[in-house]
């Protein structure tokens, strides 16, 4: 049965403007600028299509952020899309969007955790990735501040090592290569791979029980993070671009560390360190946010009912933490890279699109959710056939487990 709402032990409203930007750009800033590229350019087919992606990537993302940080405002609750479509549309719609999160997230996790691996301990890539996952739920154990406080310091360094990157490769020599033609859907695919880089602009939504003033926090918390990490981006590609062209950029699978070596080779074990912090922040508050959605889910009756306690010493969700940093744990040690990152994106794709769907009944005539709903259902649609099944396969299970609860919670 669900948690009663008087029952429910609060989180305390820690988290102010700069905290929760800190946060918002710590997970966006991430794996996913040194890592996306080269997939990207090679859906895209060439540097025009790379642009045109990320263009399409920003764009829903916006309409994405938007239509979050409305929704978090009027329902400052931890769970984010789970609590809206339940609220607004059916508790079947914030279910799908809850299971959608966790699992597409959990996935995520152990990707981050991975390439952290890769970049810092390359001959033992997992034995690292699992205790970088282990050190990092301490973390988050301790409380939501020192995950604030962790993050600012994770976005500040990667903007340092990214800036360095451009620096080197506009006064580097160009050897650009082209690669080929634009196609409309393999530009949308590349758009799928980007949007992967910029999934974490509303992580701070799922956490609007623990901020401050979140009526006028959250909204802009959301659009700050989120057009900082859109200039960065925008410089980096354009930069990669003209340095070492379309061509090069698709074969590569450490683009910013090319980048480096085409202008300054001293730095490239700069970038490396650089990606292993910027993977870091997104690592911690991914499993904050993870955290979160399941101590939503399991107030509700949703998920196992021991999910909902919350440390009254420290005001996290620790029994959560603990269990989403668990099968992250398990994913590590199975998962494939490439294809957890375009599974993820799938799923992360349909919980926004039910973000979408919930804000456009707050105002059915404003464009820019139906333009998200719809940005998200076609790219997540343009995906690689794999991923494409395994989400439909997981949403499956979903529905059958959400049928499972509904009978129990209604009897």
């Amino acid at each position: 049965m669900p948690t009663p709402e008087r029952d429910r032990p609060p989180l305390q409203r820690r988290l102010g403007l700069p905290s929760a930007i800190a946060i918002g750009l710590a997970s966006m800033l991430g794996a996913g600028v040194f890592a996306v590229w080269g997939p990207a350019a090679r859906a895209a087919g060439s540097g025009p299509g790379l642009l045109a992606a990320l263009a399409i990537a920003g764009l829903i993302a916006y309409c994405n952020a938007r239509s979050s940080a409305r929704l978090a405002a009027l329902h400052p609750q931890s769970g984010g899309a789970y609590v809206w479509g339940t609220r607004r549309l059916h508790p079947a719609a914030g279910f799908a969007a809850g299971w959608a999160f966790l699992v597409g997230k959990t996935a995520s996790g152990a990707a981050m955790a991975l390439t952290l691996g890769a970049y810092l301990l390359p001959e033992y890539p997992r034995a690292l990735a699992a205790a970088a996952v282990a050190a990092f739920c301490a973390v988050n154990l301790l409380g939501v501040k020192k995950t604030a406080l962790a993050s600012a310091v994770f976005a500040g360094v990667t903007l340092l090592v990214i800036g360095a990157v451009a620096v080197a490769g506009l006064t580097g020599p160009v050897a650009a290569r082209p690669l080929g033609d634009t196609h409309f859907w393999g530009m949308l695919t590349a758009a799928g791979f980007i949007f992967f880089a910029f999934a974490g602009y509303a992580r701070v939504a799922t956490l609007g029980e623990e901020v401050a003033d979140p009526e006028r926090t959250i909204p802009r918390a959301v659009t700050a993070s989120l057009a900082v990490t859109l200039g960065v981006y925008a410089l980096v590609a354009v930069t990669a671009l003209s340095v070492l062209g379309a061509g090069t950029l698709a074969e590569s699978t450490a683009p910013l560390s090319d980048l480096a070596a085409a202008g300054a080779p001293a730095i490239r074990p700069l970038v490396v360190i650089g990606a292993g912090v910027a993977v870091a922040g997104v690592l911690l508050s991914l499993l904050a946010g993870i955290g979160r959605t399941a101590l939503a889910m399991a107030r509700d009756g949703r998920l196992p009912g021991p999910l909902t306690a919350v440390s009254e010493r420290f005001g996290v969700p620790w029994a959560a933490e603990v269990a989403a940093s668990a099968l992250v744990l398990v994913l590590v040690a199975v998962l494939d890279l490439t294809a957890a990152i375009g599974f993820s994106s799938f799923c992360v794709l349909v919980y926004y699109a039910v973000a979408n769907a919930s804000a456009a009944t707050l105002d059915r005539r404003a464009p820019l959710p139906w333009v998200g709903l719809a940005g998200c259902l076609l790219v997540a649609a343009s995906l690689p056939p794999a991923s494409v099944l395994g989400g439909l396969a997981v949403l499956a299970a979903g529905a059958v487990w959400y049928a499972l609860t509904e009978r129990r919670t209604s009897s």
